[in-house]
């Protein structure tokens, strides 16, 4: 694609790159109130059974996620016009999700400023080893790696991770902001749990909020891991490495039935989301269905996007990803070639 498709590309998205408030509040409405409702319901059912609880944990947690979705476009500034009602409502859905707002906030832009750089990795995203990174990393980092990689601790550990570290510390050198804001959630989470112990019990804190939270996390991690990691994702050197060619061809488009469409905030027109952060989650669709070039990024399906857990290493001269038993035999084979 020409530069001068690629700037016409951005600018035919641009004009749905507005909130509309009226559209911003009925969102708040419809996932916010329902989130509560069925944590209620979840909670008033333990009394009859722990699974009929669970089934009703299960549905906060899908609210959980299109709350996230809601707290995502307020770090991006685009769910309202208003800077100031956007870390008000971000630092809120914050609480919900446990997320803090202004720390991630940041990661989250340097992850649209380097998704898909090689050079420019390790803040904000799936940590990806090239092939020949891992042929020269030495016995421990390769463990550490497949270790991370590993679907049992990345979606299993990875919710833990997220709620108990990665959002309840902030980083050396946070400025003030940052850093007030995460002491923010985090005080209000610890008030709202001990509310929540010392009135309804503390067995309501682990056989409720744990499987919401925990299952949302799940979700998130697996939505953010399917995104960018399928088999010819877009991966460049920084020399090479262009901002279109990211969104468009390094983001997928995960094409996903309506229900879960409107579940997840229509994160799945993700490429649209990488071209142009702007654009709110209930404009997304809008903006890929009025734009045909947007029509030729990769699509994937529930069934397809299993494939993706597969795929481990990222191979910088065939530029796709391979699975580990693929670069063995890989190695294998070079070591063959230079015996003989």
């Amino acid at each position: 694609m020409s530069k001068q498709k690629q700037a016409q590309l951005r600018k035919d998205v641009m004009p749905f790159a507005k909130s509309q408030t009226k559209a911003s509040i009925i969102q708040l409405f419809n996932t916010i109130l329902p989130f509560f409702a069925l944590w209620f319901l979840a909670y008033q059912s333990l009394s009859i059974s722990f699974w009929l609880s669970l089934v009703f944990s299960i549905g906060a947690a899908g609210f959980m996620i299109r709350t996230f979705i809601i707290f995502h476009d307020c770090a991006h500034q685009s769910f309202f016009k208003s800077k100031k009602w956007n870390t008000f409502f971000g630092t809120l859905t914050g609480i919900i999700t446990h997320f803090a707002f202004e720390k991630w906030k940041r990661e989250h832009s340097i992850h649209h400023a380097t998704s898909g750089n090689l050079d420019k990795r390790g803040i904000g995203d799936i940590w990806v080893m090239t092939v020949e990174e891992y042929e020269a990393a030495g016995r421990w980092e390769r463990l550490q790696y497949r270790l991370y990689r590993n679907p049992l601790i990345m979606f299993g550990l990875g919710p833990l991770s997220l709620f108990l570290h990665a959002n309840r510390f902030n980083r050396k050198g946070a400025k003030k902001k940052e850093s007030m804001n995460t002491y923010l959630i985090n005080v209000s989470l610890v008030a709202i749990y001990c509310l929540i112990g010392f009135t309804l019990g503390w067995h309501v804190l682990l056989m409720v909020q744990l499987p919401i939270i925990y299952v949302a996390g799940m979700l998130g991690i697996w939505l953010f891991y399917v995104q960018h990691q399928f088999e010819d994702s877009y991966f460049e050197n920084e020399a090479e490495w262009d901002y279109v060619k990211a969104a468009v061809d390094g983001s997928s488009y995960y094409k996903l039935p309506k229900w879960l469409e409107w579940m997840t905030g229509s994160i799945g027109y993700h490429h649209v989301h990488h071209l142009a952060p702007r654009v709110p989650n209930y404009s997304l669709e809008k903006a890929h269905e009025s734009t045909p070039p947007l029509h030729q990024a990769t699509t994937i399906t529930l069934k397809s996007s299993l494939e993706s857990i597969k795929f481990r290493l990222y191979d910088e001269k065939e530029k796709t990803f391979v699975t580990f038993r693929e670069m063995k035999e890989k190695m294998n084979a070079k070591q063959h070639a230079s015996v003989e």
